[in-house]
């Protein structure tokens, strides 16, 4: 029996009150309106770093790359460590996002006559 199964029981076998059930799906939703704005949040990060790298080609022009050197490097190793950031935040939302959906499946399996709540 694993963890999930284990609360979703009383002590003697008996299912969990409707209260405690609705109490568990209003907290996954406030989870699951997390991972999306932790997801919203990973793409924004994930989409500086590519809009200051379309200003650097476009005003590549004006500028000698080998006499700024010094300043393009340091600005690239900053771009890629904020594409590594966004895109650690959008796996990690969308995994935790995915989790909260299969538990709330789960939930709604138990209880029937909640369907037409849900969809």
């Amino acid at each position: 029996m694993n963890q999930a199964e284990r609360y979703d029981e009383k002590p003697g076998g008996e299912e969990a009150p409707e209260s405690v059930e609705i109490g568990r799906i209003q907290l996954l939703l406030a989870e699951k309106r997390t991972s999306l704005a932790a997801l919203r949040t990973g793409i924004a990060i994930f989409t500086l770093p590519l809009s200051v790298t379309t200003v650097l080609v476009t005003t590549s022009r004006f500028y000698n790359f080998v006499e700024n050197l010094h300043y393009l490097i340091p600005l690239l190793v900053v771009c890629v460590g904020l594409v590594l950031a966004g895109a650690y935040l959008i796996v990690v939302s969308l995994v935790k996002f995915q989790r909260e959906s299969r538990q709330i499946a789960r939930i709604k399996e138990r209880h029937r006559d909640w369907q037409d709540l849900f969809d």
